[in-house]
């Protein structure tokens, strides 16, 4: 007789785990390969019609400001601090956005982990 409850073919469920297990482990691989690449990538954005640009590392470390001549006006020093923060803000939101469809790439191709249902 059958018995009721517990998982289908005795010992199954070992062998689901030692799957998942594996599958975490390339996901984990997978993830620290993207983070390094985006640490290798610059992010540049611009502010002022392109007067002001700054360019950020993957790293989000700030590596590069370029301003042109017309936007340094020693009588409006606010409008370029402001430029410079539009430009560097958007730079950053480019990092996260890279960041996060780099993420959702790895894990879409989850499937619920395995069938778990999770």
């Amino acid at each position: 007789m059958a018995k009721r409850g517990g998982f289908p073919g005795g010992m199954g469920m070992p062998g689901n785990m030692n799957n998942l297990m594996k599958q975490a482990q390339k996901m984990q691989k997978q993830m620290e390969e993207n983070q390094k690449a985006l640490e290798e990538k610059e992010f540049t954005a611009s502010a002022g019609g392109g007067a002001v640009q700054v360019t950020i590392s993957g790293k989000k470390e700030v590596t590069k400001v370029k301003l042109s001549e017309e936007v340094v006006d020693p009588d409006d020093i606010e409008m370029l601090e402001d430029l410079i923060a539009a430009a560097t803000n958007e730079a950053l939101r480019q990092v996260e956005e890279a960041a996060a469809s780099a993420m959702s790439k790895l894990t879409g191709g989850l499937g619920g982990l395995g069938g778990l249902g999770f």
